[in-house]
């Protein structure tokens, strides 16, 4: 008799949470103005990303994953904004798995999450070059908050925990993998 994973549990009452009643939509309209921001920080500590974004600037990209939307337009700058509502998408990304477990497995493994992706090829390998190259160093910015040493060792802590989730989602997955080559 098979045992039940503990994650399919996780996965079935994300389901039904994600199912559930929806947020509000002004909490939806300030956390994507936060990931902009977020973004943003993190484009302009790479000039190169920056004048990569710059030959795109006007157009738009919409990531969708299951029911939610993320239009992003690019500025003159460079740089990200909120794309108006009734902005035509030039690129569309969307996240193809629905599991935010498979999804997170994936993220610490250091792979990409599965892709549909449908209209302007240039935007979308800039797109990726981006995701491809730019990575934010928290733990600089940490260190203009609490001095370098400090950031330093927290820095050290979260890439040994990192460093273990990833064997731990390796851990997991190989089982599965080799399972289904047995069972086909």
């Amino acid at each position: 008799m098979a045992i039940p994973s503990p994650f399919s549990l996780l996965d079935s009452l994300f389901e039904r949470f994600a199912a559930g009643p929806q947020a509000p939509q002004w909490l939806v309209h300030e956390v994507q103005h936060r990931v902009v921001l977020l973004l943003n920080h993190v484009l302009m500590q790479e000039p190169e990303a920056m004048e990569r974004l710059v030959r795109q600037r006007g157009r738009v990209a919409q990531l969708r994953w299951r029911a939610y939307v993320l239009a992003l337009g690019v500025t003159p700058a460079g740089l990200l904004d909120l794309a108006p509502a009734a902005a035509v998408p030039d690129l569309h990304l969307e996240i193809t798995e629905s599991s935010p477990l498979v999804l997170a497995q994936t993220a610490l493994r250091g792979d990409k999450p599965p892709l549909r992706i449908e209209g302007d090829v240039q935007l979308a390998a800039e797109i990726n070059w981006l995701v491809d190259h730019v990575r934010w160093d928290l733990e600089e910015d940490l260190a203009r908050l609490i001095g370098d040493a400090p950031a330093h060792v927290v820095g050290d802590v979260a890439r040994r925990a990192a460093q273990a989730l990833r064997q731990f989602a390796a851990a997991r997955s190989a089982p599965a993998a080799a399972s289904s080559l047995t069972n086909p």
